[in-house]
């Protein structure tokens, strides 16, 4: 019997006009959007459906954005089948902001709640360090071990590796300076591309301690539920369902590595073969594919994905 893990994509993959096909076509998808418009107290739909684009890149839309577009995908696919996604499904995991819309997907947080949260930690993570003196930047071709015995050769002022995406792909963040100095050591260790992301704060590194305590704070006032699927987590690589590591861990996400490509690899060791993106872009859907290049991966962004998908599994 075929194993399936639904992924939920994290920051990167919004787009102007998306979820507007699921929006037109469903009900259910319509009141996800509201949902979330009235925990933020503004018509964040506007943004996504319209923009502007920077105001939809802006870390504090852009998180929340992304979690309602794979909510109302789920709640389509939930619609049309008749019952919900964990019926179907074996476990969920999501990239970084991802794995707030994994736990709402499978009922550990509530929609209104995971969009708040995630304002909020939009807020907190721009915030963390002033515009200007942080970056991240991805090298290719290389693997993890790679990367680390590399930035082991010195001392750092605050550098860490932010994401294990896949082979051959790791993201570092930290200060501007030690960016630049990590890119030029890339070109002399023979690092076949090493650049700068284009992005408006260092995720996922030791400066962003102010936003994890920000989220801390805030989580503790939060229920967390067992989900109804195992949340593999970015920062252990494993799946849980005790709310109180699945809070810690969502503490931990804002400074930690995700460890994306361990996650598959972790996922796959587990007898899971199917691999569901479900929300805006491939991405996701990619680095399966490049992380597990026999497992089947698909991408679910508007009805006709739905309609894929549940033929699929018919």
């Amino acid at each position: 019997m075929t194993k399936t893990a639904f992924l939920f994509p994290g920051q990167g993959s919004q787009a102007v006009g998306m979820g507007r096909a699921v929006f037109d076509a469903s009900a259910a998808a319509r009141e996800v959007l509201e949902t979330v418009n009235t925990s933020l107290d503004e018509d964040l739909g506007a943004i996504m459906l319209d923009g502007p684009e920077d105001s939809l890149r802006m870390t504090r839309n852009a998180q929340p954005a992304l979690m309602t577009t794979a909510l109302a995908c789920v709640r389509e696919i939930e619609t049309r089948l008749g019952r919900t996604i964990d019926t179907i499904g074996d476990a969920a995991a999501g990239h970084s902001l991802g794995e707030y819309a994994a736990l709402a997907a499978v009922k550990s947080l509530d929609i209104a709640t995971a969009a708040s949260l995630l304002r909020l930690r939009g807020d907190a993570m721009q915030n963390a360090v002033p515009v200007g003196e942080g970056a991240m930047a991805a090298l290719l071709g290389v693997n993890l071990d790679q990367v680390e015995a590399m930035l082991a050769s010195r001392d750092w002022i605050a550098l860490d590796i932010a994401n294990d995406n896949a082979p051959g792909q790791v993201v570092i963040s930290g200060s501007v300076a030690d960016i630049d100095t990590a890119l030029e050591m890339a070109k002399e260790n023979g690092i076949r591309r090493a650049v700068k992301l284009p992005v408006s704060a260092p995720f996922h590194c030791r400066l962003m301690a102010p936003a994890a305590d920000a989220m801390a704070e805030a989580l503790a006032g939060v229920t967390l539920h067992p989900p109804s699927l195992p949340v593999w987590s970015n920062v252990t690589a494993r799946p849980v369902d005790d709310p109180a590591e699945l809070r810690e861990n969502l503490i931990t996400q804002v400074t930690g590595m995700v460890r994306w490509r361990e996650t598959l690899e972790n996922m796959a060791a587990d007898g899971i073969t199917r691999f569901v993106e479900i929300g805006t872009g491939k991405v996701l859907a990619g680095l399966v594919k490049r992380t597990l290049p026999d497992a089947e991966a698909m991408s679910i962004e508007d009805p006709e994905d739905v309609d894929g998908f549940l033929n699929s599994i018919a």
